[in-house]
């Protein structure tokens, strides 16, 4: 893979979704990797997700009463550095420190609420290049930000495209968070380009300009964000990085700062559950995944990113961006699984699964999802029990008390199980259709 990709800085996990007490798993440009808390230094550790005696996987084993991670087959425990402290089945004279049993460790570094490590040479990684996004650093008290992330069925690269395009967010959010008679000629202007990136100006900005002027920047090969500041209402970014699993699949992490002028928008978002505000994201994620899982295979078709000149018809400036991330791409080494065929094709129910591709990942949605299914025993038991109180004798206060608590026990269990398909899985019907 060319080093465009592999000499980066990658994000893996929001910190706060990372549980200190059991390890986990990530797989980055088909890398398995093993994610754990490493107690002696107080510092997250990534290894490559395989135990040196018999290659099965070190995510599958836990942290144990020493600190240290734990194979799960013959117990082989490592610490952070990847040195192997105890082999359970060795003799008194035998030390576990051979050369051939240590875990390469990874270098990591953590920054505005993300969990990076370096995929390349390790004597090249260096904590002052984390992909950040320079306006989070200004004061960062100031900032109210809402995060989401998602395992997409679809390449990195179909990602980026996406995100950069303002154009379809009219038609394609259509009912989510656009309105098609918002659309309009983006007249945007790239306003610098080099292998690092590019930046793009758009005077007018989204909704016909009810918002303000909006400049975009791609910082390659994974982060991109849009900046405005909406009049009378403060600064709003849109930040994303798109994280190449495997050819066809990568992980979004989507966060949206804001900077607002009043203090009220700031409460209010403040009380919304993350959870909940994950429910809302995956609808508007799931308003353009079926069509662009299918697009970029129709793209592989046509020859990929070298031909866009040829197969895209872009004869207006909306397209601008677009444009300008396929001569980065075709100018610093291609895409990252250059000369892999896509997976076969998926089906819609497949593609609006939430559960393997967020929830269990999501420590504010696992954890929800636990206590919306231990609710629901309680509430059908409610439930049961209000229509005793009802049977007991019709007209009395009972019956009235029971008649009230059956009700509120079926809305409950109605909305809990509104939530927990919010939690497990789309619909597949985009609301710009309805």
């Amino acid at each position: 893979m060319h080093p465009t990709w592999t000499e980066q800085w990658w994000p893996i996990s929001y910190v706060q979704d990372l549980d200190p007490k059991q390890p986990s798993r990530f797989t980055l440009l088909e890398r398995d990797l093993v994610i754990w808390w490493d107690r002696a230094e107080s510092s997250w550790r990534v290894f490559p997700d395989v135990c040196p005696h018999r290659l099965v996987p070190l995510s599958e084993g836990r942290i144990n009463e020493e600190g240290l991670l734990e194979c799960p087959y013959h117990g082989w425990s490592f610490d952070g550095s990847g040195q192997c402290q105890r082999v359970p089945q060795a003799l008194d004279n035998t030390q576990p420190n051979n050369r051939r049993s240590r875990c390469a460790s990874l270098p990591t570094a953590t920054g505005q609420g993300l969990l990076f490590v370096w995929m390349g040479a390790p004597d090249a990684s260096h904590p002052s290049q984390l992909p950040l996004v320079p306006a989070l650093e200004d004061n960062p008290d100031s900032w109210t930000v809402q995060d989401t992330f998602r395992d997409l069925p679809m390449d990195a690269v179909t990602l980026l495209e996406n995100v950069l395009d303002v154009s379809h967010v009219p038609f394609t959010h259509h009912k989510t968070v656009g309105k098609r008679e918002n659309a309009a000629p983006v007249e945007a202007t790239i306003t610098g380009e080099d292998a690092k990136g590019f930046t793009a100006y758009w005077d007018e900005g989204p909704r016909r300009g009810k918002l303000g002027a909006q400049s975009t920047s791609f910082h390659a090969p994974q982060l991109m964000w849009h900046d405005l500041t909406a009049k009378g209402f403060g600064r709003i970014l849109t930040v994303v990085y798109a994280v190449p699993i495997r050819r066809g699949e990568c992980r979004l992490f989507a966060r949206f700062p804001f900077q607002f002028q009043s203090a009220i928008p700031r409460l209010l978002i403040g009380l919304r559950p993350r959870w909940l505000q994950h429910i809302g994201n995956h609808k508007v994620l799931e308003d353009d995944q079926v069509f662009l899982h299918w697009q970029e295979r129709v793209v592989e078709r046509a020859g990929g990113s070298p031909t866009v000149k040829r197969s895209f018809f872009m004869p207006t400036t909306a397209d601008v961006y677009v444009a300008a991330l396929h001569r980065w791409l075709n100018a610093n080494g291609g895409e990252p699984f250059a000369g892999q065929q896509l997976p076969p094709r998926q089906t819609t129910t497949a593609l609006m699964d939430r559960y393997a591709s967020h929830t269990i990942h999501c420590r504010s949605c696992s954890t929800a999802l636990a206590r919306i299914r231990a609710g629901r025993p309680w509430a059908w038991a409610l439930l049961w029990g209000s229509a005793v109180l009802v049977g007991i004798q019709q007209g009395n206060t009972w019956s009235s008390i029971g008649l009230v608590s059956a009700a509120l026990s079926a809305l409950a269990l109605r909305q809990l199980n509104r939530w927990e398909l919010g939690l497990t899985i789309g619909n597949g019907q985009a609301p710009r259709n309805r």
